[in-house]
């Protein structure tokens, strides 16, 4: 087997040696276009995970790493004068070019052949005269942009830029330290390489990535700097942290992170690996760590599968959901970093526990686990009760205290009768109630009986309704005391006279369709769904006349909060959106005429809704889909709802167009939550894809959220709060049993699975 690999990084070369050393017979070549001792960059991080699998695989390679690395197990955090140490982390560094060595000496001695200063052939040329191609080269690959069509890259390039430089002394931990200049926020990530007393570094050697805003970048002039000024410039700037040491650079430039993403990763006999394939960003340090699994995982690929197109899509099955995992931990981190100046008022503490949680990979329970003192010291600051899970600590709205900060999301449920809810909705909801949710809110009610979804939504458009109503509402207060409900009030807008959700989600009725409403008259699936109607000024009036009738039987039926439906592609939400809303009247246009109906029928509603009671608003902070909703859009939605009496938002996403692309992963939609609340400094709550207590704990203690709002979970588990306090150990006011339910407080007992424990030891002159 004749195999080419294109790149010589880390991932290129641990490739070549694997696939040399599994099979001695094959021709391997690898083709790197710099110098053998040219590398950007300094230092690689690798975790204990990366190194055990190279151990498996190559132990002469482990062997002489180990040999090389430095490690430390803690953080520092530099905030304002304050410096917050965390440790138990665990991480193992050393020198990208000691790394480059100890791979080619490796393929090297296996008789792989490294051609350097030699550009690869054409992609196309490579793949006529070789049996498998591996194109590890890098972010800006040419092999993939030669086959773009067949790989299908997306490549995002971010918001902030940074440059790679090194100190010539080793620091005692990873550190992230802040800097407020008159030009923006500053960051620097720097973290040791080499010990001290080498021979190459007789000081040790740390690596030190300074990062920031494009705009920060372009004000402070170092978009105007060569690369020994912009060295001068970060060691003047971080002098406190360096302890007035210089730096140096290596080829060093201004660079802005691109994302990289993949359709596919192989095509015919060629395959991308590493940064060819995926990026992600350097703040979680997975770059090199992924490049080096991919390499295990294709090689042993090659081995396992029969023939070559097998390995490569056994390859790519294996690596792809690990990868897409690590991207959306590092997006997490990416944004995260690119809005730090909205986190940096928090209290000390409290700021190193959102950077240090910030991708969702270390949590409040792994935290606690790794330094207890730490998290303890976050839990006393924040205020935080000793002996309390941060979800169990009370948050005021208006006149209503909710108990914890749990909420059971609003779910369609489809089982009403001509609007009116019945025994289904008063189990559904009173056993989420009793089950020890602090607030737990109602499927979106509709206004009108043509605001409906489908058939078997609910409503409250008849007096009826409220009589119905009543019964779930009198139900809670009474028998799950301290436990608040709350009505969510919505129209279906072009959603809408579909069937039920088990029947075929959003295609229309077989029979019986009633006209929908929208902005324009664009359907929800052309061809699919009706064109519905744009209402005119005076339309648009009696349909806000809707809301409000409904909103006063709201607050005669006794809920404790009402929240206003402005998401997912309902009418309101389409009034929101430039993809729904093409109106050239005054309540179409940009952000703010846009803004104008919801904000109307918000100000009616609220006039209506008695005063102590708080009113909240669902929002799609993103529409997932090109030329709708952004982030930044959410903001300004918030901040004009917020500005008219909005005590939380309600932050989802999507559901607007049904072309969405959403990037759905664990608590995917709350970064967007996060960016309202400390951006506007108004209460939110976060929800999609938060499905465990230590989730739910970890954002609120970080200042994420104020709130979380948890479906699935909900209807998989109806005491899943209450479950949450017991296996926490929590007996506190957050979470109260129901009396009839307090003997089952405690979890279960099991089987025992132990052994009997050895009672005697003898040692060597013990009796026999």
């Amino acid at each position: 087997m004749r195999i080419a690999v294109v790149g010589g990084g880390p991932g290129g070369l641990y490739a070549a040696a694997l696939l040399k050393r599994l099979d001695p017979a094959r021709e391997v070549t690898v083709w790197e276009r710099n110098a053998p001792d040219d590398t950007f960059g300094f230092g690689v991080v690798l975790s204990d995970e990366t190194l055990g699998g190279i151990e498996h695989a190559d132990p002469v390679v482990h062997r002489a790493l180990q040999a090389e690395f430095v490690r430390w197990d803690a953080i520092d955090v530099v905030h304002r004068g304050h410096t917050l140490s965390s440790g138990g982390h665990g991480f193992a560094a050393l020198g990208r070019r000691r790394l480059l060595e100890i791979l080619h000496e490796r393929c090297r001695g296996l008789g792989v052949e490294l051609r350097f200063r030699a550009e690869a052939p054409p992609a196309a040329e490579l793949a006529a005269r070789h049996d498998l191609v591996i194109a590890a080269d890098g972010v800006h690959s040419l092999t993939r942009d030669a086959a773009r069509d067949a790989y299908r890259p997306r490549i995002e390039t971010h918001r902030c830029r940074y440059i790679w430089l090194a100190a010539d002394f080793a620091f005692d931990a990873f550190r992230f330290e802040i800097a407020e200049t008159e030009h923006g926020v500053m960051q620097l990530h720097g973290y040791p390489y080499a010990p001290p007393g080498t021979a190459r570094h007789p000081h040790g050697a740390s690596t030190v990535i300074v990062e920031m805003r494009e705009e920060v970048w372009s004000s402070a002039g170092l978009d105007r700097c060569d690369e020994t000024e912009s060295t001068e410039a970060c060691a003047k700037i971080f002098a406190d942290a360096l302890g007035g040491r210089p730096l140096r650079g290596n080829n060093s430039s201004w660079i802005a992170f691109r994302t990289v993403v993949n359709d596919r990763w192989s095509h015919g006999n060629t395959v991308l690996l590493g940064d060819a394939a995926h990026t992600a960003h350097f703040s979680i340090g997975s770059g090199t760590k992924l490049a080096v699994e991919d390499a295990l995982a294709l090689a042993a690929c090659l081995e396992e599968q029969p023939d070559l197109p097998a390995a490569l899509a056994a390859y790519e099955t294996e690596r792809r959901p690990v990868v897409q995992s690590t991207q959306r931990a590092a997006r997490a981190s990416l944004e995260w970093f690119e809005d730090l100046g909205t986190y940096l008022d928090q209290p000390p503490r409290q700021f190193a526990f959102n950077l240090l949680t910030r991708s969702r990979r270390i949590t409040h329970d792994n935290l606690r686990l790794r330094d207890p003192g730490f998290v303890a010291a976050v839990e006393r600051e924040t205020g935080v009760e000793p002996g309390t899970p941060p979800m169990f600590t009370p948050l005021r709205l208006r006149g209503l205290t909710l108990r914890n900060r749990v909420v059971v999301s609003p779910m369609d449920m489809y089982s009403a009768e001509d609007g009116t809810p019945g025994d289904f909705h008063l189990v559904h909801l009173g056993a989420r109630a009793l089950g020890g949710a602090g607030l737990v809110m109602t499927e979106m009610v509709c206004v009108s009986p043509e605001g409906r979804i489908t058939p078997g939504c609910a409503g409250l458009y008849e007096p009826g309704h409220e009589t119905a109503w009543r019964r779930v509402t009198d139900f809670v207060h009474a028998q799950a005391p301290g436990a608040a409900v709350g009505v969510q009030l919505g129209h279906s807008g072009r959603k809408g006279s579909t069937r039920l959700m088990w029947d075929g989600i959003d295609q229309p009725l077989l029979e019986g369709n009633w006209p929908v409403v929208a902005p324009s008259p664009l359907p929800y699936r052309s061809g699919v769904n009706q064109v519905p109607h744009a209402p005119d000024a005076s339309e648009l009036a009696g349909i806000r006349e809707q809301f409000t009738a409904a909103a006063r039987r709201a607050a005669d039926a006794g809920f404790d909060l009402l929240e206003l439906h402005c998401a997912h592609g309902y009418l309101l939400s389409s009034f929101l959106s430039p993809l729904t809303n093409r109106r050239t009247d005054a309540y179409g246009g940009d952000l703010t005429a846009r803004l104008r109906f919801p904000l109307e029928v918000f100000d009616a509603v609220r006039e209506v809704w008695p005063d102590d009671r708080p009113m909240t608003v669902r929002i799609s902070a993103t529409d997932w889909a090109e030329g709708g909703t952004t982030g930044e859009d959410a903001v300004e939605i918030a901040r004009a709802f917020a500005a008219h009496g909005a005590d939380a938002i309600d932050v989802s996403t999507g559901q607007v167009v049904p072309e969405e692309r959403p990037e759905y992963g664990r608590s995917y939609q709350t970064p967007y939550a996060d960016r309202i609340r400390n951006t506007l400094g108004v209460p939110v709550i976060a929800v999609g894809a938060i499905s465990s207590w230590d989730d739910v704990n970890s954002l609120v203690l970080a200042g994420r959220t104020d709130l979380c709002a948890l479906a699935r979970p909900h209807l998989y588990d109806p005491h899943w709060t209450l479950h949450a306090a017991a296996e926490q150990g929590y007996t506190g006011p957050g979470a109260p049993w129901p009396l009839p339910y307090q003997a089952g407080s405690r979890t279960p007992p099991t089987g025992r699975t132990d052994g009997p424990k050895p009672r005697l030891s003898l040692g060597a002159g013990g009796k026999s």
